[in-house]
């Protein structure tokens, strides 16, 4: 998982903030790091599948609800995912999401 390319293809299809789609492109990269997705899915996590799952979250939800949303599906499957979700971003004013 490329973090800077991820990064950029949140900010190109979900806008956010810098601080959050570098606290959401850590967190994927920390999952895609564990193996998790690969053993309970069949699959190593991708930049574009990433985009794609995220783009299923409700409309008019930020880049971190949309992770957490998403997060929340893969913790409701297969369980133990919560460790990953995005609870605070650090440093970001801008953001409305903090938990």
């Amino acid at each position: 998982m490329d973090r800077q390319r991820l990064e950029k293809a949140l900010a190109a299809e979900f806008g956010g903030t810098e601080a959050e789609r570098r606290a959401v492109a850590r967190a994927a990269r920390d999952l895609a790091d564990s193996g998790q997705p690969s053993r309970d899915r069949g699959h190593a996590l991708t930049v574009p599948g990433v985009i794609d799952h995220l783009g299923d979250a409700p409309d008019g939800s930020s880049l971190v609800e949309r992770w957490n949303w998403w997060l929340g599906a893969l913790d409701a499957a297969y369980g133990d995912y919560d460790y990953f979700t995005v609870r605070f971003v650090e440093g970001d004013e801008e953001a409305g999401l903090r938990r």
